[in-house]
């Protein structure tokens, strides 16, 4: 066929495929951005079978990079490992691996936290999660004052629901405004007031802004912790959406969470385009709190890096979706900044590493400590006052909650031990440690909810 002649069903019939609803629309797309042959057969590729892709008969290879060291883990790892199993039948898949840090998200075929997924010309929204791009930026102080870098740190961030009111917002790059209103999974007005009034935002959960000192050279280190808020989480929801209209048409029996969106579709290179303008908004969030805490304690920063996780890296026809690992291998940041960061506990150094791309690791890391039992779990463990835990399990340090209300589930007991995860990082060769962050305190959303406004109006409202 050549590019300029116009084709019909009968020639995609002729290249041995079904009739089905899809012919329309792959006629219109081919035609529109004259495909030559050889692209046409790529393009047609995910409708080879018609309307039903079957389940793989036998799973994808799995990477197993975690061991059972007591009985708690023991739970965590089999329902990991089970969920992971399940997974790996999905038809486009044809890789994985799991870290340290594992730990279950959801129902049996869910990705865990710490799990990475390799799919052939295929994005699954549901596997970078409503989190996308949640990230961590390093932004090394010199010799300034680590209590004055996380005091002037405090009075700029935001956790918590919502945005910054109108008049403490950042300026927006007219810029970036263009990209994300030419984009039709994001120009929308849900999505813009979004990226607008949450930029220099940092949500809630265990997303952080944490201070300590280089245990080699001593200098004070700013580290936050964060992803894209409501930007990125309605671009989520309309790609589960899309990716589930995919799933009926191409493969029924595919786990609703596992819907794809095929790469070589209109919807799939727009998907794509709209993570990478998800990417840049959440490393300018990173940026604008860090600038602006440099230009209040007048300081030059003499260093920064950031690396993402809860995201999506392309590596020619693969995608290799990464719920909560750390990119190791370079190809996978398009900005390299320099080494990577994952971080533990409040109370736990922010380990900086490199490493290069092995065969279990498939190029990435862990991306922190993960949980062996869920937060109710680890709430109903505790005994004692929340103020009697928090005294207890972080002395010394500098930790505050934004809302002024104590998270006990935030606190170092709720994460795995994190010199397990440490040794095992080294057993499989997960990333060498090149330095680490020693911690002096952070800053975290707290529990917000407790005096919520709609909360304190109802207390109020039943006072009357």
């Amino acid at each position: 066929m050549e590019s300029k002649i116009k084709i019909s069903g009968k020639e995609i019939i002729a290249l041995d495929f079904k009739p089905g609803k899809w012919f329309p629309k792959a006629i219109e797309y081919i035609n529109k951005n004259q495909l030559i042959e050889v692209e046409i057969s790529t393009y047609l590729e995910q409708f080879k079978l018609g309307s039903e892709i079957d389940l793989l008969e036998k799973t994808a290879d799995l990477i197993i990079n975690i061991k059972v060291e007591n009985e708690l883990e023991a739970i965590n790892v089999n329902s990991v490992t089970k969920s992971m199993e399940t997974l790996m039948k999905t038809p486009t898949i044809v890789g994985g691996a799991i870290m340290p840090d594992a730990c279950p998200t959801g129902p049996e075929g869910t990705i865990p936290v710490g799990g990475i997924v390799i799919a052939k010309n295929a994005i699954h929204p549901g596997m970078h999660s409503a989190d996308i791009c949640c990230s961590v930026m390093l932004t090394d102080f010199g010799k300034a004052d680590p209590k004055e870098v996380l005091d002037a740190a405090h009075s700029i961030t935001h956790f918590g629901p919502g945005g910054r009111d109108r008049d403490v917002q950042f300026r927006f790059p007219a810029d970036l405004l263009l990209e994300i209103e030419g984009n039709p999974f994001l120009n929308n007005q849900k999505c813009i007031s979004a990226a607008r009034t949450q930029l220099g935002t940092q949500g809630d959960g265990n997303h952080f802004l944490f201070v300590g000192k280089s245990k080699n050279t001593g200098n004070t280190m700013l580290i936050t912790h964060h992803g894209s808020r409501g930007f990125g989480a309605n671009l989520y929801g309309r790609g589960m959406k899309i990716a589930e209209q995919f799933r009926q048409k191409l493969s029924p029996q595919t786990l609703k969470q596992n819907a794809w969106i095929p790469y070589e579709t209109e919807e799939g290179k727009a998907y794509w385009e709209a993570l990478q303008i998800i990417r840049k908004w959440t490393k300018l969030n990173h940026e604008v709190l860090h600038n602006a805490t440099l230009e209040k304690l007048q300081i030059e920063k003499e260093n920064r890096f950031w690396n993402e996780h809860n995201f999506v890296f392309k590596d020619g026809d693969l995608f290799y979706h990464a719920k909560g690992a750390t990119p190791l291998d370079e190809k996978f940041m398009p900005d390299i900044t320099g080494p990577r960061l994952i971080p533990l506990n409040m109370s736990e150094p922010v380990l900086i590493v490199e490493g290069k791309t092995t065969e279990n690791n498939l190029g990435f890391a862990p991306h922190g400590a993960g949980r062996n039992v869920s937060r109710t779990q680890h709430r109903k463990s505790k005994t004692g006052t929340n103020e009697e835990i928090f005294e207890e399990e972080t002395k010394g340090l500098d930790i505050r909650f934004f809302s002024n209300e104590i998270d006990i589930t935030e606190l170092p007991s709720a994460y795995k031990n994190a010199e397990t995860v440490r040794n095992q990082m080294v057993e499989f060769g997960l990333g060498e440690v090149i330095d680490e962050v020693l911690p002096y305190g952070c800053i975290m959303a707290g529990n917000w909810q407790m005096n919520a406004p709609w909360k304190n109006r109802r207390r109020q409202d039943k006072k009357k």
